[in-house]
């Protein structure tokens, strides 16, 4: 698979997450649920990497798969714990997990094709 492909797969299943976990949160919030304000701080976390990730660095791929562990958390509890979110839950967990597997792979092919990396030491360093 060429780092192309799975720029855009994974920049579409990112603005796919963040559109079902905004409507999900935004909608809670209305609902009266949980505060508005409350509701809106689950989305932060997934805010902070959107520059890096529509732009296509790399490195903010690699470090951004550490925010999506915690929807992946969200997702696997509601799908413990409830029946009236399972279909939620559900669509979370596969495009959380599906991220999961493409946000590393795109870093590391992208990643090489721009020659980043750790420097090895050489023996006269060591």
């Amino acid at each position: 698979m060429t780092s192309n492909t799975l720029f855009t797969l994974s920049r579409l299943g990112y603005l796919a997450l963040l559109l079902l976990l905004g409507g999900w949160f935004i909608g809670q919030g209305l609902n009266g649920e949980y505060t508005l304000l409350f509701s809106l701080l689950w989305l932060v976390p997934l805010l902070l990497p959107a520059k890096g990730i529509i732009k296509g660095h790399p490195y903010t791929y690699a470090w951004a798969s550490f925010i999506l562990c915690l929807y992946m958390l969200h997702a696997l509890t509601l799908l413990y714990v409830t029946t009236d979110a399972f279909a939620f839950a559900l669509i979370e967990a596969l495009l959380v997990g599906a991220l999961l597997v493409a946000f590393p792979f795109y870093a590391r092919i992208r990643g090489r094709e721009l020659g980043l990396g750790l420097k090895k030491k050489s023996d006269k360093e060591a």
